[in-house]
């Protein structure tokens, strides 16, 4: 059984709304484990959350509270000459890959600066890397030179690929990173990075709305809505039977490659709540076809349940 590398317990995130005392509950208790060498999506409509926990799990953001352990270290309280020393085994990969390049700086200057700042490396070592790091994302040695601007977006998501392997991490927040190109470079991409996990034994957080993709390159899949986890299970038991009505609504809206793959599509009535008043009992009652007196006033909580052999975890009433 593989070994448990990111630990998260009980995260939250609320920002003030300026100007009012009222709060936006972006994240609110979320529970969560990954194990090393896995690929855990996270999915959900936007606006869920799941780019802050991203951005918590990196301390990008700090916690309202929570815990963050990573192979022990708690992230949250470790003191902040500590967490820098601990910095370089979590990377990200943004989702827009022009506005997370620095236009000012050539390719040489973006891969070899952190390990500047991260490992003990010459500078021969570190040309070496650079060289490297480029022909393993498909780039040449030529373009050590170029500026982010001189690049496709398929091409600048490769540099950020780079540079975020470029300190030999273990673990990587990967948020959307193929959602702002075209679809044939996805591909490329996507493939890129499952090839990279194989050589480097890399542990992934996927964060993304697209569930094909999701599916495509996690081993479990997390599904958030409104801040709060509902649903949690391996990539198959997922798809083969979710059990949340939410998960249910999100799967039936893939598209179908044949006439013989169409689902039953599930129309969810309403938009999303807000989330600085969010609704009392189940987040998702006032959008649920099913909900019950018990939904409106009851928060339902992340439980296990038994389904065929598997760990599988739902957050609703209406679930035996």
């Amino acid at each position: 059984m593989s070994e448990r590398l990111l630990e998260i317990r009980g995260l939250v995130k609320h920002f003030a709304v300026e100007g009012t005392r009222e709060m936006v509950h972006a994240v609110d208790g979320v529970d969560l484990g990954v194990m090393k060498g896995e690929t855990l999506g996270l999915v959900g409509e936007s606006g869920c959350g799941k780019t802050t926990v991203g951005r918590l799990v990196l301390r990008l953001l700090d916690p309202t509270a929570g815990e963050l352990l990573l192979d022990g270290h708690d992230l949250v309280r470790l003191p902040r000459k500590e967490l820098r020393r601990l910095r370089f085994r979590m990377q990200i990969v943004f989702q827009d890959p022009f506005s997370s390049l620095n236009p000012r700086m050539t390719v040489q200057t973006l891969l070899t600066r952190p390990m500047e700042i991260h490992l003990t490396l010459s500078a021969v070592a570190r040309q070496a890397r650079l060289e490297e790091l480029l022909e393993k994302v498909g780039l040449r040695g030529e373009h050590r030179s170029r500026y982010p601007h001189e690049f496709s977006g398929g091409q600048r998501q490769r540099i950020a690929i780079a540079r975020a392997l470029s300190v030999n991490p273990d673990f990587i927040v990967l948020d959307e990173p193929t959602s702002a190109l075209d679809v044939s470079v996805q591909a490329q991409i996507l493939n890129l990075l499952k090839q990279l996990q194989r050589d480097h034994g890399l542990t992934y957080l996927f964060i993304s709305h697209n569930l094909s993709v999701v599916r495509h390159m996690s081993d479990r899949i997390a599904v958030m809505y409104l801040g709060q986890l509902v649903e949690v299970a391996s990539r198959d038991a997922l798809f083969t039977a979710p059990l949340h009505p939410y998960t249910r609504a999100l799967i039936s809206a893939i598209p179908a490659l044949t006439p013989r793959g169409r689902r039953e599509r599930i129309r969810l009535t309403g938009d999303v709540p807000s989330a600085i008043r969010v609704p009392s009992g189940c987040r998702f009652h006032t959008r649920c076809p099913f909900a019950s007196d018990r939904c409106r006033s009851e928060a339902p909580t992340l439980r296990q349940v038994a389904v065929g052999g598997e760990a599988h975890q739902v957050s609703c009433h209406l679930v035996p």
